[in-house]
């Protein structure tokens, strides 16, 4: 099932192959940018922090589970995704990470990534402020993304 998986080393925000991509990250539902994978997407294209910001400021649909797809070049798109609560861990520990925000959100990026044509690439979403692990990622990504046998790739700094 996981074969279109492929684990690499490299910069998520400089995708490797030709065609269509989508650049996959986590966003919290507060508003709040500034911190981890998003400062390295702010340094190549300044138009995901500035339409997520906006996204925030009309409130629109700016809920868990919801993504936002910003094109920042011909045929590369970033996917905010909304996926954690907040930025601390809750009254009860929990991290911010909201594991049923992430499927739903990458339930919209297979759609999009079929629609378009395009493979996806993307940091280990949720694994780093939002406090959430791989083990609990990776049959996420494979229950949504490798349904429908996208090619997708995982960058490790």
């Amino acid at each position: 099932m996981a074969n279109n998986l492929s684990y690499l080393k490299g910069d998520a925000t400089n995708p490797l192959n030709s065609g269509n991509k989508i650049i996959v990250h986590v966003c919290n539902d507060i508003g709040g940018w500034g911190k981890g994978f998003v400062m390295a997407i702010s340094k190549r294209w300044k138009e995901p922090e500035a339409q997520y910001r906006e996204w925030h400021r009309t409130g629109e649909n700016f809920v868990l589970g919801q993504v936002q797809f910003v094109q920042v070049e011909d045929d590369l798109w970033v996917a905010n995704i909304i996926g954690q609560h907040k930025i601390k861990s809750d009254e009860n520990g929990d991290p911010p990470i909201r594991y049923e925000a992430i499927a739903s959100g990458l339930e919209k990026v297979s759609e999009f990534a079929v629609d378009k044509a395009a493979s996806v690439h993307m940091p280990r979403i949720g694994c780093g402020l939002a406090g959430g692990t791989w083990d609990r990622i990776e049959p996420i990504i494979e229950a949504t993304l490798m349904k429908n046998n996208l090619d997708v790739y995982v960058y490790d700094f």
